[in-house]
């Protein structure tokens, strides 16, 4: 078992500064002091056909990127800012480098799954389970279920519209979400990030469309545009956030 020692906020902030420098002790106590936190991550995808030290090595690599990356002038603690850069390398590796390699018809399939998903949600917000899904695409469920799982840190923020409790796909909870809590939480803080730093008016629509639950045609009136501004503004910032999602 690694020793280690829960460090406050003010060592923590000074160690973060002087790693920054080069200093690889305090790079060290850092991991040390934040055993507990990435292994709690790395636990979360143990069983996807890579071994644990290589897991929390990768866990290690994100969380050494968090501390480069890392500013004071952020708004959240460190500790909170790491998970996801801790949790994203690991997911990195798992798609693109891990044990399952997936073809390029899968990925085609899963960006028409996700496109689907996204006009179904548009039009009545019901879920439609993997044996429709797979009607739709003329696919077999199990390439339906690796098509989602091909995507997961790009649709992980629409988690609720998958259907957990149809009987055609016992596993996929298993297979979409490592863990419900822990990806809302990684969720919740990147697209947090990824608002605030949109510009003004950017950030206005998808607030009014997203968390106001606000129609294209609503917003452009308030804002006095036309809906068609409003539509590609929309489907701007949608196509930049997932590509942000995807470097995660």
């Amino acid at each position: 078992m690694k020793e280690f020692q829960l460090l406050s906020t003010e060592e923590t902030e000074n160690l973060i500064n002087l790693a920054k420098l080069g200093d690889c002790d305090a790079k060290q106590k850092l991991l040390n002091g934040n055993y507990p936190l990435i292994k709690s991550i790395v636990k979360r995808y143990i069983g996807k056909g890579v071994e644990y030290d290589d897991l929390y090595q990768l866990g290690c690599v994100g969380f050494l990127k968090a501390i480069n990356n890392f500013s004071s002038k952020f708004s959240v603690k460190f500790s909170t800012y790491a998970v996801p850069m801790i949790a994203g390398e690991i997911k990195r590796f798992l798609r693109d480098d891990g044990a399952i390699k997936i073809s390029r018809t899968i990925k085609s399939l899963s960006v028409k799954i996700n496109r689907y998903l996204d006009e179904q949600r548009k039009i009545d917000n019901k879920a439609p389970t993997i044996k429709e899904l797979a009607e739709k695409f003329e696919a077999s469920e199990e390439d339906i279920v690796i098509a989602m799982d091909s995507s997961q840190s790009l649709i992980s923020i629409y988690e609720k519209t998958v259907d957990k409790t149809s009987d055609n796909s016992p596993n996929l909870l298993d297979q979409l979400v490592v863990d419900e809590s822990l990806d809302e939480k990684i969720d919740k803080i990147i697209l947090k990030d990824l608002i605030n730093k949109l510009p003004e008016r950017e950030k206005k629509i998808i607030m009014l469309r997203y968390f106001r639950g606000k129609t294209q045609t609503e917003i452009a009136r308030m804002l006095d545009v036309s809906q068609v501004q409003v539509s590609r503004i929309e489907a701007k910032v949608l196509a930049n956030f997932k590509e942000k999602f995807e470097q995660k």
